[in-house]
């Protein structure tokens, strides 16, 4: 069973609007100079100027990225749109066409050319990469054997001897132990600490102390 085809109002004034902003960018190009196809390709060049920076809008909102680049493009080709509007409105005698309006004519697709290769090729945000899950650690066995004795454990450093840590680094280590709770539900050893961070065994035992 086919459903019925309603009329949508917006489409419909979607196409009328897009039909009398593609007129009269084709009168003040013709206007200006532009005259068989060449008058028709500037509406062309303005429309996909404008649908392609909203495009590239919507897609840098998704990733977070900068849209200052892309809000300008948009901007030029919506001036353009909207210039052409008012200018065919009764406020410009379109058979004496000033020399400026002239120059900006001529000087579109050059224009265009360049906002569009800089939509396309201008890098957004890249996604942050997920934390990767660390291997869970292997069992060790704590009984001694008889043939291996267990070594004496490495005397602590005393609490003078530890070595100073940035409140920053101090910062950093708290967001990763924390980060280690969450995810084992275990508080983080020093062991693993020195590995995550990458420092040497004396400061991460100074920073365990100050974590603790």
């Amino acid at each position: 069973m086919t459903r019925p085809i309603r009329p949508d109002a917006v489409l419909i004034q979607a196409v009328i609007a897009g039909a009398l902003s593609f007129a009269h960018l084709h009168d003040i190009a013709e206007a200006a100079g532009q005259h068989g196809w060449k008058a028709w390709a500037y509406p062309v060049s303005v429309d996909l100027l404008l649908v392609a920076s909203w495009h590239r809008l919507r897609s840098l909102r998704t990733t977070q990225g900068p849209t200052r680049a892309a809000w300008t493009w948009f901007a030029v080709a919506l001036a353009a749109s909207l210039g052409a509007n008012v200018a065919t409105a009764g406020l410009l005698d379109l058979s004496a066409v000033p020399a400026w309006l002239r120059i900006l004519v001529a000087g579109w697709p050059a224009l265009a050319f360049l906002g569009g290769t800089l939509l396309v090729h201008t890098p957004g945000a890249r996604p942050e990469a997920a934390p990767r899950a660390e291997d869970p650690p292997a069992p060790v066995s704590t009984a001694p054997t008889p043939a291996e004795p267990l070594p004496a454990p490495a005397p602590a450093l005393p609490p003078a001897a530890l070595p100073d840590v940035p409140s920053a680094l101090v910062d950093h280590a708290r967001k990763v132990a924390a980060d280690h709770h969450a995810r084992t539900g275990t508080a983080i050893d020093n062991d693993t600490l020195r590995t995550r961070l990458g420092v040497p065994a004396p400061l991460a035992d100074a920073i365990a102390a100050q974590l603790a």
